[in-house]
């Protein structure tokens, strides 16, 4: 119980300007006494899909929430929000959260994004939470295109005491992650993170690119990458749906680091995410410290954005 009282009053934290859009929306439409009706439903569902749950999302909990009504297991606008709570907990099945983790080490996450995203500071502090873990963490500066963001990952990888692979600033990004998988297994690391260039989706180069950093670490590593991790930015809504949807067609991504998430009143896009893309939430970052970077659970964010 301390741990979650813990995790909820830093995801609370996070989710203050999120959690405050959307109460005070509902309780000018859930007031206390008032029966549900169609009308209370039409508002709702209007509100829902202003919130960045997003049309598909919405759709589907006011489904969910009227056949509810028309079954009589609520009748008042006060039973509306535990229902939604417990109809959102189970949105995101505990096996769909878990890291993927090799047979045989290293694990390698494969972390992608566009530019601004908060790409390589969420890599950094992905290597730091593993390694708070215990576990033997390497980092891979394979983002060669942008200025200074191997010197960035370089300061953050001796911030948090991590082991990192570079090369000089231009250099060959595939080059990088084959010596950066060399460098894991004869390290005997637990993880590798492969930093990538933030890449716009519109450049068709950058995404073969992608690609071919993917092929190398295959061929270096049995089963590699073994997570392939979109960083989102919160803070872009909508937009951040369509961009993991483009990436998908370039490497297969198989969960989302949802960073900025304490910098917007976006909090629903993490539900439209969910439901559009189909694709588990696995990380979400609540601030601009190392540590402020959580794994997604789902019953702690829903406390938070309901409290």
């Amino acid at each position: 119980m301390a741990f979650f009282a813990k995790a909820l009053e830093k995801f609370k934290s996070g989710l203050e300007r999120s959690r405050k859009k959307i109460n005070d929306s509902l309780k000018t439409i859930l007031t206390l006494g008032r029966k549900i009706d169609e009308k209370l439903l039409e508002e709702l569902e209007e509100q829902l899909i202003s919130d960045d749950i997003g049309v598909e999302a919405t759709m589907h909990i006011m489904d969910d929430l009227r056949n509810a009504w028309k079954q009589r297991k609520i009748n008042s606008a006060e039973e509306v929000i535990p229902f939604l709570k417990q109809e959102l907990v189970n949105y995101w099945p505990e096996q769909d959260r878990a890291l993927k983790i090799a047979d045989s080490p290293p694990t390698v996450i494969l972390v992608t994004g566009v530019n601004g995203s908060g790409k390589t500071t969420s890599v950094a502090k992905l290597a730091r939470l593993l390694s708070s873990q215990g576990k033997k963490v390497v980092l891979g500066a394979c983002d060669t295109f942008r200025a200074a963001a191997v010197e960035q990952l370089t300061i953050w990888s001796e911030r948090t005491g991590v082991q990192i692979v570079k090369h000089q600033q231009g250099s060959d990004p595939a080059a990088v992650a084959y010596d950066a998988c060399e460098a894991a297994l004869s390290r005997k690391a637990d993880y590798l993170v492969i930093d990538t260039a933030g890449r716009l989706h519109t450049q068709q180069n950058l995404m073969r690119e992608l690609t071919k950093i993917r092929d190398v670490v295959a061929r270096k590593i049995p089963g590699a990458p073994h997570e392939v991790l979109q960083v989102l930015d919160a803070t872009t809504g909508q937009n951040a749906i369509n961009q993991a949807k483009i990436f998908s067609e370039a490497v297969q991504v198989t969960g989302i680091l949802l960073a900025k998430l304490d910098g917007t009143a976006k909090g629903g896009i993490v539900i439209a995410i969910r439901n559009q893309i189909h694709l588990p939430v696995k990380f979400v970052g609540l601030g601009e410290k190392p540590e402020d970077l959580e794994p997604f659970d789902p019953e702690t964010f829903v406390e938070a954005l309901f409290s």
